[in-house]
């Protein structure tokens, strides 16, 4: 680029020449203590969930070893047979 630096180069000249910008007291313990919170909440959410889907599971093989819903269900009406000899094929 030729010619005179523009303004906003001026001001990023200034903010790079200036050094590291002050950070603010206890801002590493901040931070630590926000990671430890965020941690110990998505622990006790997967927790709650894993626990959550154990008890789904538990719940489903008990329907299903109650209610066996592959098996077809029984017929309601048989046939009626007055005496053996009244069977055709028999």
């Amino acid at each position: 680029m030729s010619g005179p630096p523009s303004r906003k180069e001026e001001q990023v000249r200034r903010m790079l020449a200036g050094g590291p910008a002050p950070v603010p007291a206890g801002l590493a313990e901040r931070a630590e203590e926000r990671g430890e919170r965020i941690r110990r909440h998505r622990r006790g959410l997967r927790r709650v969930l894993g626990a959550l889907l154990l008890t789904a599971a538990v719940a489903f093989t008990l329907w299903a070893n109650a209610a066996r819903p592959w098996e077809s269900a029984p017929a309601g009406v048989t046939p009626r047979v007055d005496s053996v000899d009244s069977v055709d094929g028999w």
